[in-house]
């Protein structure tokens, strides 16, 4: 049960849906090519149950779809649908993350290059004014609604 004082903010909601590792790198994989499940099990390397069971998930929650490709045996190929393919910007900022900061000597795992032929480093920036996102910069605002906003 959660503390009374515990703050309600849209990062628990996301992590609820998506924030268990193979969910994560199913959706990776989605977004790599790979569509069919013997694949996602090879490149994620998860075990056949728990992806079956984080498939499910994310199809309920609207990330992933589901389309027979055959009958006898019964075999489906998984597609993002939009919602998960809004996921594009999450996974690619967690990427970068994992590259500069837990990379091997040798270099990142697997680069990515954006189709202007560069090496892929997003950056996030505000809608509003363009300026990049600093450490500092971020303020929460208290929900109408919340106690804190009340005080």
């Amino acid at each position: 049960m959660a503390s009374p004082d515990a703050r309600e903010c849209s990062i628990a909601r996301t992590l609820e849906l998506i924030g268990e590792k193979w969910s994560l790198l199913a959706i990776r994989e989605l977004m790599l090519g790979s569509t069919r499940f013997d694949q996602i099990v090879r490149f994620t390397g998860a075990p056949r149950d728990v992806l079956t069971a984080r498939l499910r998930k994310l199809e309920e929650a609207e990330f992933i779809e589901r389309n027979k490709y055959q009958d006898r045996p019964e075999r489906y190929e998984y597609h993002l649908t939009d919602r998960g393919k809004s996921l594009l910007p999450i996974i690619t900022v967690l990427r970068d993350w994992g590259d500069r900061n837990l990379a091997r000597p040798e270099g990142p795992p697997m680069p990515f290059e954006h189709t202007c032929g560069e090496a892929l480093h997003p950056t996030l920036a505000c809608s509003a004014c363009g300026a990049p996102i600093r450490w500092g910069e971020v303020t929460a605002l208290p929900h109408p609604g919340s106690r804190a906003a009340a005080e």
